[in-house]
């Protein structure tokens, strides 16, 4: 019997066979020639053989006939411009806001980006870039409706509507690049983005020459020892309301308007006559420390020989609260009760974060037009102030006026201040989002470095002075400008010290050779002092400094402008309310520690050699050894605040990685997280 599979193809084949047999060919050759005959009429000859044939058609339908263009291999049309082709119907701004936010929102639930509010913020930001450029007035709308939406705040009008932030938000996301860098770094800044790497600095050029090697000769102490006071974070609020809420729910406590959300109807913490730890200086407390600085410091009858203001004069109002007059009545009152209280010797001022209008915001010249001037009015008011009180020549007058308030004055001394204003590189200032990957985007930096090459030409030593802090645990300052490393190039020989504000606690960082690869005494350059704050807020004591340095009574000894000694000076917020109700006493400051005294007791060190970064280092190497060392700085840090926080585990070498941290990005990488502050 045959298997199945021939059987089955001796039937295929005799099928084929039969099927074949009826058909009479299985080839066919068509004729050369197109057959004319199909249409009536051609654009072209259908007999030729070097082009295909091109019939006359006629639409059945229109009656009309289809032109030659439409087919014709050397003409045909390469854009169809005679067809409709809709377009969607124009939005108005109100619509383009609402898609805006529908979409926004859209992005925020989708499943697909799980949780990855990293791409979802900066897809936003995307989305919210687009609505600004179009429609600029609908940017603060829609930061308003983001804010509600999403519950950020009870206060959205206040804090996003046009008269707030929301005009300074739709300015940065019309200039940033939202979906790259810029995006990223903002994103991280509302916790939604891991901070971005610093961009990899390429010095090639920056500076004119290198660094000496060998360094100049150290310059001898000259043996006499000058007083500087310094100052910082006054934070006056002429606004404060003795009696109200000292405890309140939300910014500002000590104002009418103020409650604490668990009793509305009844005050918790009456706001004392001279402040309170939630609260901003009244002009009672103001008034007091200044008439303790004379008696405390020794310097009634003498005065100081210079002083500094490391800024921020105005009080933590809320943005729809401030205005420029606001800003300018600050600077009226303060610098007056300075000189007044201080003088008669100059003091070199820097600007604070919250000492423009808008607070916290400078933007870059280079944005051009109105945008880029619209700060104007602030460094050309401050400068002329700072001329007004005689503490600054009429060039560096000048220059700051153009320059973000920022200047330079050589003393006769021969000491050189260069005060900047370090507001530019702060975190929440929202210009400085723009072009973030470029270290130098306001050109300060450049002015820095310029000027610290011409110190160094002339065998000055140089003090630098700003505001916004360039380390510690780096949440303050963008990691690219503060990871430029013109501090290194120019220490120790022209830098002597560095002096900032801003944290209103007493805090201290060190520069390292080479952004701080290896750290120890011998690759110290250079110290950044961290002054108190007058401001009592939040939970500190009030205070102020005084420093001794190093520095020629005449001009025949060569000075090196060290630090010899700090003494710290400090009045108790917790005692003020026993002070209300009565005008025989007020506040008592008093010293609170010599800086030499508290932490040098194990270091080798001589009587009057400075208060440096290598000083520093070792004090941070007794700190690991010794952890109630720690806690001491940690004490002094709050001012001795009664209600500052207590460092232990964890928050002891948090504390040390921070001193040794000048730079932001040198925090990012080497330090815990969360132990910068006793507030």
């Amino acid at each position: 019997m045959l298997p199945f599979s021939r059987l089955s193809g001796f039937i295929l084949l005799a099928s084929y066979q039969v099927r074949a047999s009826s058909i009479s060919s299985t080839t066919y050759t068509a004729s050369g020639a197109f057959p004319t005959s199909l249409y009536g009429s051609y654009w072209n000859d259908p007999t030729a053989t070097s082009a295909q044939p091109q019939p006359v058609i006629t639409d059945p339908v229109t009656n009309e006939i289809f032109p030659y263009e439409l087919t014709d291999p050397a003409n045909f049309p390469k854009n169809d411009t005679v067809d409709p082709h809709p377009l969607p119907t124009q939005a108005t701004p109100s619509q383009l806001m609402e898609q805006a936010l529908a979409q926004i929102i859209a992005i925020a639930t989708n499943p697909v980006f799980g949780d990855d509010t990293c791409t979802k913020c900066q897809a936003s930001l995307a989305i919210a870039k687009m609505l600004v450029l179009g429609a600029p007035e609908q940017g603060p709308l829609l930061a308003e409706a983001v804010c509600q939406y999403f519950d950020y705040s009870t206060t959205c009008y206040d804090e996003y509507s046009a008269l707030a932030l929301g005009s300074t938000f739709s300015q940065v996301l019309a200039l940033a690049n939202a979906g790259g860098y810029d995006g990223q770094n903002l994103c991280s800044h509302i916790g939604l983005c891991s901070v971005p790497p610093a961009v990899p600095l390429n010095m090639t050029g920056w500076f004119a020459t290198p660094k000496p090697n060998p360094l100049p000769p150290p310059i001898q102490p000259s043996g006499e020892r000058l007083k500087v006071f310094h100052i910082s974070d006054i934070h006056l609020d002429p606004r404060y309301a003795i009696g109200s809420e000292g405890n309140c729910s939300a910014y500002m406590c000590c104002r009418e308007n103020a409650f604490n959300a668990a009793t509305p109807d009844q005050i918790v913490l009456p706001a004392a006559r001279f402040g309170s730890y939630w609260c901003d200086s009244p002009l009672d407390l103001m008034a007091a420390a200044m008439e303790a600085i004379g008696p405390l410091t020794g310097t009634e009858q003498s005065g100081f020989n210079f002083s500094i203001f490391t800024g921020d004069l105005t009080a933590h109002d809320s943005d729809n609260q401030y205005s420029r007059a606001y800003v300018e009545y600050e600077e009226v009152v303060f610098y007056g009760l300075l000189k007044k209280f201080a003088g008669p010797a100059p003091v070199y001022p820097t600007i604070g974060n919250h000492d423009t209008y808008m607070q916290f915001q400078m933007i870059p010249y280079t944005m051009g037009g109105t945008l880029g001037t619209q700060f104007n009015w602030l460094y050309e008011h401050i400068s002329s102030m700072w001329q007004y009180e005689g503490w600054l020549p009429e060039a560096s007058v000048a220059y700051a006026s153009t320059h973000y308030a920022a200047y330079t004055v050589t003393r006769p001394d021969g000491l050189k201040i260069i005060s900047l204003d370090t507001n530019l590189w702060y975190t929440d200032n929202y210009y400085s989002y723009i072009n973030s990957t470029e270290p130098d985007p306001y050109g300060i930096l450049r002015f820095l470095t310029d000027e610290l090459q011409a110190s160094e030409d002339a065998g000055e030593r140089v003090w630098i002075i700003g505001h916004v802090l360039s380390g510690w645990d780096g949440t303050a300052s963008q990691v690219n400008p503060t990871n430029l490393c013109t501090i290194d190039r120019f220490s120790p020989h022209v830098i002597a010290n560095i002096f900032y504000g801003h944290t209103h606690e007493d805090q201290l960082s060190i520069f390292y050779a080479n952004n701080g690869t290896v750290m120890t005494a011998e690759t110290a350059l250079t110290a950044s002092w961290i002054g108190p704050s007058l401001t009592p807020l939040t939970n500190l004591n009030s205070g102020f400094r005084m420093y001794e340095i190093d520095s020629a009574a005449s001009f025949l000894s060569s000075p090196t402008f060290d630090i010899l000694d700090a003494y710290t000076y400090v009045s108790n917020v917790n005692e003020f309310p026993a002070l209300d109700n009565q005008t025989q006493v007020g506040p008592s400051y008093y010293l609170e520690y010599s800086t030499r005294d508290a932490y040098g007791g194990n270091i080798t060190w001589g009587a009057n050699d400075p208060l440096n970064a290598t000083w520093w280092h070792l004090v941070t190497e007794q700190m690991l050894a010794d952890p109630t060392l720690v806690q001491t700085f940690n004490t002094y840090q709050s001012k001795s605040s009664v209600a500052g926080l207590d460092c232990t585990g964890e928050c002891i070498p948090a504390k040390t990685c921070y001193m040794r941290s000048g730079s932001s990005s040198l925090a990012y990488q080497n330090c815990p997280a969360g132990y910068s502050s006793t507030q």
